[in-house]
């Protein structure tokens, strides 16, 4: 059990304010800070004193992951745990299956394209399911809202340009109908925007003028178009579920799922993976033949977890994905009760509020807010006691089932 040194990662969507004060530093940073990096990522590895996690896995992956768990994912640490500061939309995106990834990355290995290349699709050959937690209020747009419901909205915007459109997901509120819908708007060409978008906007400002029944939908349009001007994803964003998430409240996204991190602050735990289509609102690639092939438009609320209560002072947010499971752990300011915590795997622990004590057969790691800690599969059970007098918090990233 050690402590993690871990990378920061400046995106322009980030913010200047919170990793800086969650790791004591000074506020506001001198440039966006997006993401804070744990795990063994070959990009930004976390690191153990003067060596990183991939080095130490690398040089030790049964030891360090378990037999299973290297085994199954070929000595590689599956998961990846961020702290994530969006004070900006991040770009509109989805990821693919396992097989999915499989194939589109043997298919771009054949062709030759550089792993590194601006339109490389799949630097990698594994899946990309993720899990978001909020630690702030935090506001998203993921998967396709039923049908109905988005023709309700689309005819409270209706504008000339706008009628054919929604015409045509109302003769067919389905599956089928959003895919073509959305095939449509995402290949339009850009004079055709040009007119469309407007119009668009300034239906959604008379909308948000009269409080009608989509405020929250309209000001995310109206923002995201001032911010991407002349970008199909904002039309596409039509589509999509709002979601406001309050602390300790997460949703899963899983494979072909469309979405869109808005603002605030969170813990994400994703497979250890790069491979990201791109629908818009960004400048990067956007290859949409490829995001069409890997979407899922099937259409829900998206369901939001609030964890489920597996011990005293320990919530886990149940997924599907095999390669990681996410659990927080949370103590008032006057339980003291210690937390036991065994593990034939892996995992990486944040304290995101208060402080903690962390002790392993005789060695102990005083964990302070911002402060994370590293244990391998071959080390002893961890026993987790907070520091009284403060509400405490930690997450738990381990590897999935």
């Amino acid at each position: 059990m050690e402590l993690l040194r871990n990378a920061v990662r400046p995106y322009a969507w980030g913010s200047r304010t919170t990793i800086a004060e969650l790791l004591g530093r000074p506020v506001p940073a001198p440039h966006p800070e997006a993401e804070l990096w744990m795990g063994a990522h070959p990009g930004d590895p976390s690191h153990l004193g003067d060596r990183s996690l991939l080095a130490v896995v690398d040089a030790d992956p049964v030891g360090q992951l378990g037999a299973d768990c290297a085994d199954r994912w070929g000595n590689r640490l599956p998961f990846l745990m961020k702290i994530l500061a969006a004070e900006e939309a991040l770009s509109l995106q989805a990821h693919p299956s396992a097989a999915q990834a499989r194939e589109g990355y043997a298919r771009e290995e054949s062709l030759g394209i550089p792993r590194d290349a601006k339109n490389r699709n799949y630097p990698d050959p594994t899946a990309k399911p993720e899990l978001v937690c909020a630690l702030t209020e935090f506001h998203a747009l993921a998967g396709f809202r039923d049908p109905h419901r988005t023709v309700r909205l689309l005819r409270e915007l209706e504008t000339p340009g706008m009628a054919v459109y929604t015409d045509l997901l109302a003769g067919q509120p389905d599956a089928d109908g959003l895919r073509a819908l959305f095939t449509t708007w995402i290949t339009l060409p850009q004079p055709a925007l040009d007119t469309l978008l407007p119009e668009l906007l300034d239906a959604c400002v008379l909308h948000v003028k009269d409080h009608g029944e989509f405020d929250l939908e309209c000001r995310t349009v109206l923002e995201l178009g001032e911010a991407h001007d002349g970008d199909a994803g904002v039309l596409a964003v039509l589509l999509l579920n709002r979601v406001v998430l309050a602390p300790g409240e997460a949703i899963y996204l899983p494979a072909g799922n469309l979405h869109t991190y808005l603002h605030g602050t969170a813990v994400e735990i994703l497979a250890n993976s790069d491979n990201i289509l791109r629908g818009g609102l960004t400048p990067k690639h956007v290859d949409v033949p490829e995001l069409l092939r890997v979407l899922d438009f099937t259409s829900a609320d998206m369901p939001v977890q609030r964890g489920t209560a597996v011990a005293p002072r320990m919530w886990r947010y149940p997924t599907d994905a095999p390669e990681f499971e996410l659990s927080r752990l949370e103590w008032a300011p006057d339980e003291t009760d210690e937390v036991l915590l065994s593990s034939t795997g892996p995992q990486i622990m944040i304290c995101t509020a208060g402080a903690a004590t962390c002790e392993s057969e005789g060695r102990k790691v005083e964990l302070g807010r911002g402060e994370s800690v590293w244990s391998a599969a071959h080390d002893p059970a961890v026993r987790v006691t907070p520091v009284p007098g403060v509400r405490t918090q930690l997450f738990r990233a381990t590897a999935g089932g």
